[in-house]
């Protein structure tokens, strides 16, 4: 119906702007009317005064001066003490990484400002690649205020020797784009080497995604993490790649900037890249935009949304209106959606925060379609009603109880000693470490004085229970029969575990397949926490303070436990529970020997994604 407006389509575009002159011209009458005391013009960095907001449905139809409206209104409110500026916007966000559904998300992150997102979508997409833009638009399809542009994910699977629940190339891509406005382009390319490298197997893939989305017109985001060197950024450029939100340093983000290329900065590199930006004279902040990509709900409760990074990049220096526009309207240019959202202007959704301090991004009220749906930090607009289907929610499929063999590594007979690759969390290097590990009863053993424990894959889509195990040093629990499994693995989300005995990591993952994904600790041989992510073993259809509740339970009782720590190249990595184990089974650049589940191109699952380069975990 074009009267819900909710999903963008070619057709219901037409009517809806047939409709919304006529009311800007005064002809037709208007639902509402919001008079705020300042509007910014994100178009030209410019406060007006006394200003008045006419929406039709649920988009704008005019602005202008307090009382300037010559048509009828249905409702005024008025909030002259207040400053409006466009809803916020992520674009490049991972709505799977707050660990929420869409509905919930929402809910969330609505009061703090965030009234659209790019959704990344390579992560559920892993997990059911065909009903991937079904489930984003579920929550939009129920009413829920948060706009959702989806961007297919080029890492579906992620490289060429792993194996997920979902395959995308030319010809899902372009089905992509076809069939729906709300899908943007294609998600960040990561997987560098298949797209330089012909040799590469995944090289076809990558660049028939590529294609289908120029054939499309639609944008190609990039992901560039590791890449310095002028003749690779170049190159990364060169071949469409329009973005990166892999920026760590300043001179990261200038040499992305110089070569035309969108730049997407994270808050955890503000301190570095802004005052930097504005010490060398950057006059034009037009190709510059602030991301989340990954935040939990626990983090988004402590710290906010996209308001948190507005407000990040004030602390570090640049005007509020600079940063608002790096929010808002240069995102949605980027991607091709401002005609939809990023302003306060007509034609555009009626998204609108209203601020009573524009310094400090105090948000008094937030406006998303029209509609009040916060008042402070509390969301005031009904949550759908969403009975999540079976595709959604039961998602592991192992397909058999596992048993401590399945996690065993075998000696060679009469061997009482064996040669083992060890790998640690982030490890970039060239080459794996060798070292020389015991053999007990025929099984290769741990070694908990060099720090030695137990890493392992275990494919949760083929229903093979497939399980690929080797040695890793610097992490893992250094208590005994001690276990920690997760469902949540960028980017195949297949299951991985890390532990101090075989038994506790069967027990771990037996009671993670059961309860449809999560986090599962084991420790002294029992089951003493979990946090239940039953959507995709990603998310939980629940309110984040419900979420946070019982991550805060399980953190206390992870706290318990003895945990091994080194230093790793991620200067993220920190002592105490290893939560950012979930990012440490990345396959992209920079990573290059790593572990993956068992697949046809790599049988044990050990494998160098920068060059196709396998071998044995022990010899």
């Amino acid at each position: 119906m074009i009267e819900d407006d909710l999903i963008i389509s070619a057709h219901d575009e037409v009517a809806i702007r047939q409709r919304l002159l006529l009311v800007a011209m005064g002809r037709e009458p208007a639902d509402l009317a919001i008079e705020v005391g300042r509007l910014l013009a994100v178009h030209a960095n410019h406060w007006m005064e006394n200003q008045e907001i006419v929406i039709s449905g649920r988009r704008i139809a005019y602005v202008g001066p307090l009382g300037s409206y010559r048509g009828t209104v249905a409702k005024r409110v008025s909030y002259p003490q207040l400053s409006a500026v466009p809803g916020f916007g992520e674009v490049h966000k991972h709505i799977e990484s707050t660990h929420l559904t869409p509905e919930y998300e929402a809910a969330l992150v609505l009061p703090r400002g965030n009234t659209w997102t790019c959704e990344a979508s390579h992560e559920f997409a892993n997990v059911d690649g065909t009903r991937n833009t079904e489930f984003w638009q579920k929550a939009r399809l129920a009413g829920s205020p948060l706009k959702i542009f989806i961007q297919p994910g080029s890492a579906v699977p992620p490289s060429a020797w792993e194996e997920s629940g979902g395959y995308y190339g030319y010809d899902e891509q372009k089905q992509f784009l076809r069939d729906d406005l709300s899908v943007t382009g294609l998600d960040e390319v990561m997987d560098w080497p298949s797209v330089w490298d012909p040799d590469n197997p995944g090289y076809a893939r990558m660049w028939g995604m590529i294609r289908a989305t120029f054939e499309m017109r639609g944008v190609v985001e990039g992901h560039g993490s590791g890449l310095v060197d002028p003749h690779d950024i170049s190159a990364f450029a060169a071949a469409g790649l329009s973005s990166d939100h892999e920026v760590w340093a300043l001179d990261e983000a200038w040499d992305r900037l110089m070569r035309g290329l969108f730049t997407e900065l994270r808050p955890f590199s503000y301190d570095a890249i802004i005052p930097g930006l504005i010490a060398r004279g950057l006059k034009d902040w037009s190709n510059i935009a602030f991301t989340t990509d990954d935040r939990s709900a626990s983090d988004t409760l402590r710290d906010g949304a996209t308001d948190h990074n507005v407000r990040h990049a004030i602390h570090h220096g640049l005007s509020p209106e600079i940063a608002i526009q790096c929010a808002t309207i240069n995102p949605a240019r980027h991607m091709r959606i401002d005609q939809w959202v990023g302003s306060i202007t007509p034609g555009r959704y009626a998204d609108i925060v209203l601020l009573d301090d524009v310094a400090s991004i105090s948000i008094a009220h937030v406006y998303a379609d029209g509609r009040l749906v916060s008042k402070g930090k509390a969301f005031t607009a009904p949550i759908p009603a969403i009975d999540w289907p079976d595709w959604a929610t039961r998602t592991m499929n192992i397909g058999r109880v596992l048993s401590a063999d399945d996690f065993a590594i075998r000696a060679e007979p009469g061997r009482e000693t064996m040669n083992a690759a060890v790998l640690r969390p982030f490890h970039w290097n060239e080459d794996f470490l060798t070292l020389q590990l015991p053999v007990v009863d025929g099984l290769v053993q741990r070694d908990p004085a060099q720090m030695i424990t137990k890493w392992s894959l275990v494919d949760r889509y083929r229903g093979d229970g497939a399980v690929s195990a080797m040695f890793w040093t610097g992490c893992g629990p250094a208590d005994p029969d001690t276990a920690l499994a997760c469902s949540v693995a960028h980017d195949s989300h297949n299951v991985w575990c890390i532990g101090s005995s075989d038994a506790a990591m069967a027990k771990a993952v037996n009671r993670l397949q059961e309860m449809n994904g999560g986090w599962v600790l084991v420790h002294h041989g029992e089951v003493v926490a979990h946090i239940h992510l039953e959507v995709a073993g990603l998310m939980t259809a629940r309110r984040a303070e419900a979420l946070d509740a019982e991550a805060q339970a399980f953190l206390a009782r992870a706290a318990e436990v003895t945990w091994m720590y080194q230093p790793a190249a991620m200067n993220r990595w920190k002592p105490g529970f290893p939560e950012f184990l979930i990012f440490a089974t990345l396959t992209c650049s920079p990573w290059r020997w790593v572990l993956v589940a068992p697949s046809e191109r790599a049988p044990n699952g050990f494998v160098n994604v920068q060059t196709g380069e396998t071998h044995k975990v022990v010899w």
